[in-house]
């Protein structure tokens, strides 16, 4: 079996662009927090977090995913005034500086957030908690935005509780359809949709295995998929089971060689967006699998 499926034919619009999910794109991640897992507090000055967007559009990155909030186990909760304050002085900024140029998403599940990120500029919404939040599925439907839903179970503080799973592939895949078919009912059009499979939420070691093996069964949906592992709890158990002193204790940005090669194998089951903490990294590993991709296209149809 060939590694080198094209990806599927998709795209999603936005205030008159077109993203094309035919070909891969790097998702950069920018956390304009103080407390998120890998980088809180790096990058919450405009100054910085403008000097980082630069670095990762250098790098290959097509969008920018700006959070105001960190979604990891314990997080503190944030005030919708202060994620407005971190988020959208930001957007306004590299907006001014890069034009249309690059694609802005917003990391929130705060319908308030996103209409103000919105009018500042943002293109996309990626929701970890897939518009349950009150107004929230209301106010994608009114933006006519592009949504990234997320599957997880219960909120981040009660997540790890309910991992689990008979068959994991088969209820992520029907508990994904169940919210798409959900929001689609309430205004949300189908061709706004991304899928995420929500890596990192409500999922242990082996729900991890067994779902980037099986990653491909998930378009079944008919819809474009986000990916999302970087620098996440379950690289560092790979690499502590290796066994290989050197790597079996890691902080969080010493994962990102693992990050990648997951990237590569989401990307050979169909997944558009990757994204990711190290763009230059992914940008490589990337391009490698598009020009193979491209070469083997090319020899099988001679």
């Amino acid at each position: 079996m060939s590694l080198f499926h094209p990806l599927p034919a998709y795209s999603v619009t936005s205030r008159g662009k077109v993203l094309d999910l035919s070909q891969p794109h790097i998702m950069g991640i920018l956390n304009v927090t103080p407390d998120s897992f890998s980088d809180g507090g790096q990058f919450n000055a405009i100054d910085t977090a403008i000097a980082h967007c630069q670095k990762m559009v250098n790098a290959g990155a097509t969008i920018i995913d700006i959070g105001g909030e960190s979604t990891r186990p314990n997080a503190d909760t944030v005030a919708t005034s202060e994620e407005v304050q971190r988020v959208v002085p930001i957007v306004k900024a590299i907006r001014e500086q890069y034009g249309d140029a690059i694609w802005l998403s917003i990391d929130t599940s705060n319908p308030i957030v996103i209409q103000a990120a919105f009018a500042a500029g943002a293109d996309i919404w990626n929701d970890v908690r897939a518009l349950k939040r009150d107004g929230a599925a209301a106010m994608a439907t009114k933006l006519d935005i592009p949504v990234m839903l997320m599957h997880m179970r219960g909120e981040p503080t009660s997540m790890n509780s309910l991992a689990q799973y008979d068959d994991i592939i088969s209820e992520v895949s029907a508990e994904l359809k169940a919210r798409i078919d959900e929001v689609i009912r309430v205004g949300v059009k189908r061709e706004k949709i991304i899928i995420d499979p929500g890596f990192g939420f409500a999922k242990n070691y082996e729900h991890h295995c067994a779902l980037l093996t099986q990653l491909k069964s998930l378009q079944v949906l008919g819809l474009p998929m986000m990916f999302g592992i970087s620098r996440k709890r379950f690289l560092s158990e790979v690499l502590t089971r290796s066994g290989v002193p050197e790597v079996t204790e890691t902080r969080a940005s010493e994962r990102d060689a693992a990050g990648t090669a997951a990237g590569i194998f989401a990307l050979q089951q169909g997944a558009s967006i990757i994204r990711t903490h190290n763009v230059a990294m992914m940008q490589q590993a990337g391009a490698l699998w598009s020009q193979l991709s491209d070469y083997n296209k090319q020899n099988t149809n001679n």
